[in-house]
């Protein structure tokens, strides 16, 4: 691996890449309707970044008010409310085509995320990603802990689709993630959630 090389998070883990999707068994009202993208998960417990909820800041105002100035090159999104963890720290899920990869964890072919200074400042570059979004903070489980929760049928597990991760529409990003495995909100109710 040369010094230019992303690190890679290992494969992922069991379900790295996918989405998890919160369904009314969910008791955390902090995860309701929730849809989050898995960054990583092994025999450690799991990190992810929740796609649908807001910080009602747009990316913009975000880095200007970090003191990074000049017009956004990319999509002027809604910065994303990534989770409860480390709230205080911003994680970018971008293209790989980030200029700067050294610092960058490749979660596909296709997707990045980087979590260093560096990625906000070339959002206001001519070397930004194609595609980039913000979230601030993150989604973490302990060993087992996730796994408690699937079992206790808290979350519904999609394949990740990186065209729901860079939409701008949160209000439908979970009922178009339920929608990849054939499921409508109406049907989690009518069965008391466990779909």
């Amino acid at each position: 691996m040369s010094s230019s090389d992303p690190i890679v998070i290992n494969d992922g883990g069991q379900l790295g890449g996918k989405f998890l999707v919160a369904t009314p068994q969910m008791r955390d009202p902090r995860f309701a309707r929730a849809v989050i993208y898995v960054c990583n998960h092994d025999k450690d417990g799991a990190m992810g970044l929740v796609i649908n909820k807001t910080k009602e800041m747009p990316l913009s105002k975000m880095l200007n008010h970090i003191g990074i100035k000049g017009d956004v090159k990319v999509a002027d999104s809604p910065v994303l409310s990534g989770g409860p963890v480390d709230t205080n720290r911003g994680f970018v899920l971008h293209s790989p085509d980030f200029t700067n990869i050294n610092n960058s964890l490749k979660l596909s072919d296709t997707l990045m995320m980087t979590s260093t200074k560096d990625v906000l400042e070339s959002l206001v570059a001519d070397h930004a990603p194609h595609k980039a979004v913000l979230a601030v903070g993150y989604a973490g489980w302990s060993d087992g802990q996730l796994e408690s929760e699937l079992q206790n049928n808290a979350w519904l597990v999609v394949e990740g689709d990186e065209a729901l991760i860079f939409d701008t529409d949160m209000d439908s990003k979970w009922t178009k993630a339920l929608a990849k495995i054939g499921v409508t909100p109406e049907m989690l109710s009518a069965t008391g959630g466990s779909a």
